[in-house]
């Protein structure tokens, strides 16, 4: 059962297999119809929604924001129907969480496991992936919450908590440098790296940074995933980076290694946030969690910098402003 509107519904499917024939097909009806529907929604908030080719249609940039209002409706009105049939509540459905593997480590499964203590009822589900999905995931309310790092404005996300976090390099029991408190870019370069690939938010930035110190880099090992680059470092092939979100000490006494903070102000220019979707009402349950994962957030981040509240207006994400002292922004009223 839908309760979307019906030119909404239409507008879905087309957005989904971009053609209007494709979307007759899904929805049962004459692709006249559906051009019709499609029509009468471009007239009416004036703008075209999508653009039409030989074979096929995309979505204009304003077709891509309803696309993602549509969604976030469709999810909130599936869920709807499904506690109306059951006679359940919001508190019942599970939580969708995805956040990007840095956060899967250590953060986010101790924040499920915190909340459980209190609310043993509610359950979760748990997606790692790249940070521009975390990201997308939760604009189109395929999740609730999104834990990931971010990088200038986010669109049609509530920023509920960001933080900059520090980075450290990951360096194997007695190294030389194994006993510093801090260290530069061009001593972390002067050893061989483990990197993740240049799509990642850290390695863009270490990337620029190595270019404004006249620094150039060959990665010894490429890999998006952290636990290889750590069996790396153990094994004596060179140093990593990771983000400090207030447990890497213990992570380098767990994994064999230790944490030496890298000190350079181009890695303040990425936020840790905790992101809901702009305009959506969550369920209880969700509202809750993802209060706690910022709590938990700009607790434990490394004594990351802080974010002033005015570098974010409503419904978008901002860069670091402030970066004297520990903390972060938190709260709903962003």
């Amino acid at each position: 059962m839908r309760l979307l509107p019906v030119n909404l519904t239409y507008f879905l499917e087309v957005a989904r297999s971009g053609s209007v024939t494709e979307a007759a097909q899904v929805l049962g009806v004459a692709p006249s119809a559906v051009s019709r529907q499609i029509a009468k929604l471009e007239s009416g908030l004036g703008v075209p929604l999508f653009a039409r080719h030989p074979r096929g249609m995309t979505l204009t940039d304003a077709g891509s924001r309803l696309l993602a209002h549509a969604r976030r409706t469709e999810t909130e009105s599936a869920a709807l129907v499904e506690e109306l049939r059951t006679g359940g509540g919001a508190e019942e459905r599970a939580v969708l969480v995805a956040c990007s593997e840095g956060f899967a480590r250590r953060l986010v499964p101790r924040a499920m496991a915190r909340f459980r203590h209190q609310h043993p009822d509610v359950s979760f589900r748990l997606d790692v992936v790249p940070r521009q999905e975390a990201t997308r995931r939760v604009v189109e309310g395929v999740a609730d919450v999104a834990v990931t790092y971010a990088m200038g404005p986010q669109h049609d996300v509530r920023v509920e908590c960001a933080v900059v976090v520090p980075v450290c390099a990951v360096v194997p029991l007695g190294h030389e440098l194994a006993g510093r408190d801090r260290i530069g870019l061009a001593e972390l370069c002067a050893h061989p790296l483990a990197l993740a690939s240049p799509g990642s938010s850290q390695r863009e930035l270490f990337d620029i940074g190595a270019q404004l110190e006249g620094l150039t880099v060959r990665p010894a090992l490429v890999c998006d995933s952290l636990a290889p680059q750590y069996e790396f470092v153990r094994s004596g092939g060179g140093l990593a980076l990771v983000g400090d979100l207030g447990d890497a000490q213990r992570d380098g006494d767990a994994e064999g290694v230790t944490h030496v903070r890298v000190d350079h102000p181009v890695f303040r220019q990425r936020e840790a946030q905790v992101q809901t979707a702009a305009g959506r009402r969550l369920p209880g349950a969700a509202a809750r969690f993802s209060a706690l994962l910022g709590a938990m957030l700009s607790g434990g981040a490394g004594c990351g910098f802080r974010v002033s509240r005015n570098s974010r207006a409503r419904g978008g994400g901002g860069t670091a402003a402030g970066f004297g002292g520990c903390g972060a922004s938190c709260g709903r009223g962003l």
